[in-house]
């Protein structure tokens, strides 16, 4: 059986909106962020800061 927790908080891919498939693994509250996420994060293949998207 599954705990409150990780279903509260599951285990999410963000990956590189730079078409690099260079990905970042990560946990986000579903309560407080239920829509898809976009962060802006460091992409080491076109070595800048991009939009990742979230992926499921």
């Amino acid at each position: 059986m599954a705990k409150a927790g990780t279903v509260l908080r599951p285990i999410i891919k963000l990956r590189s909106t730079a078409g690099t498939g260079y990905t970042y693994v990560t946990r986000k509250n579903r309560r407080n962020n239920p829509d898809r996420m976009v962060l802006k994060k460091y992409d080491p293949v076109v070595r800048r800061h991009v939009d990742f998207r979230e992926e499921r």
